[in-house]
């Protein structure tokens, strides 16, 4: 099992990272991810700026063809030397899962692999065949706590050369720490901001940060079972200025959608009630969470939840196509289920 905790990946990259060539940085912070993702990559030893020996995939081109990462890998370089095979957006796919097993038993020399992934849930497949694996590293990625906050405020500012008075940062902590990303651009634009001063107080703070504090997909979620259209429009709001990409939102609906499709089916085979179900298949559940799918198993009948999954699958098929109105789709589409919840 080779796996990190969240707060010990500084040690490892610095310690540790040469000694592995498949990683599996996933996390619901999407913008530490991506961090992470870029930090190892600089630690390959890969050339970045050579396309020959970097391969940027994204899981759409492997959804169309299954078998491209494991040719990717055996694939030798036009002008030899390592390359690097650089996957976004992965979740549970099973061909990707089967493709890393067969990685993690026999790695083509001079190759790495690095795969970035959404919240993956503990049991999740793409993370058990990480975790298990002794050649691949998983790296989880949580949303910042206070102590990383006030690590990435003082790393930031003193690079501006700036200080930071109590209060201002007492009110900068309120406004941050949804993404790692989104905080650090944050971060930046009140450095900026400042620029020429000593200190900073807290109406710099004030008058330039936005909200970028915690960020939470289920938020978003659950507003859309609640059938609550003003819940999930704010929390969309939030989840679109903090950088976070609209189509995990509609993801996780949809993986919500089948996992209610599930239930139900077990419900009617098996003559069960809703709180005998969630004791099976929801008991992964947060304890918040579960009054909501509760609901949501009384209200929605087996052949609505069917035929919202099917429409929900339906747009992020749409979003792929036509990338360019991916964050209307979304929104369209999820804006549409709070509406229905909204009538049951």
């Amino acid at each position: 099992m080779a796996e990190i905790k969240s707060h010990e990946f500084e040690g490892f990259l610095e310690r540790s990272a040469r000694n592995y060539r498949l990683f599996v940085i996933y996390g619901p912070d999407r913008g530490l991810v991506s961090e992470r993702a870029t930090s190892l990559a600089g630690r390959t030893g890969v050339a970045l700026d050579d396309p020959f020996s970097l391969i940027k995939l994204d899981i759409g081109d492997l959804q169309r063809d299954q078998g491209r990462l494991l040719d990717e890998a055996g694939a030798i370089g036009l002008f030899g030397g390592d390359k690097l095979i650089w996957i976004r957006g992965a979740a549970n796919e099973k061909y990707l899962v089967d493709s890393l097993q067969v990685l993690s038993a026999n790695m083509p020399d001079g190759t790495f692999v690095l795969i970035e992934g959404g919240d993956l849930k503990k049991g999740s497949l793409l993370r058990k065949a990480a975790e298990t694996a002794r050649t691949v590293m998983a790296i989880p990625c949580y949303a910042d706590d206070a102590r990383a906050l006030n690590g990435l405020i003082d790393s930031e500012l003193s690079s501006a050369g700036l200080g930071i008075t109590p209060d201002a940062r007492q009110a900068l902590l309120e406004l941050i720490g949804g993404d790692r990303i989104a905080s650090r651009n944050e971060l930046r634009k009140l450095a900026l901001y400042c620029r020429g001063k000593s200190t900073i107080e807290e109406h710099h703070v004030t008058e330039i940060i936005g909200d970028a504090s915690a960020i939470s997909v289920d938020d978003a979620v659950d507003a859309v079972l609640s059938g609550n259209p003003s819940s999930f429009l704010h929390a969309m709001q939030k989840i679109i200025s903090s950088k976070t990409a609209v189509f995990v939102v509609i993801q996780a609906c949809l993986k919500q959608f089948q996992l209610l499709d599930a239930m139900k089916t077990e419900m009617e085979e098996k003559r069960l009630s809703a709180a005998q179900v969630m004791q099976t298949l929801g008991r992964h559940l947060h304890f918040r969470r579960k009054p909501i799918i509760e609901q949501a198993l009384r209200t929605w009948s087996a052949e609505a939840v069917a035929r919202e999954a099917n429409r929900l699958q339906a747009a992020i098929l749409q979003t792929r196509k036509r990338a360019s109105l991916e964050d209307s789709i979304a929104l369209q589409s999820l804006l549409s289920t709070t509406l229905q919840s909204a009538r049951r």
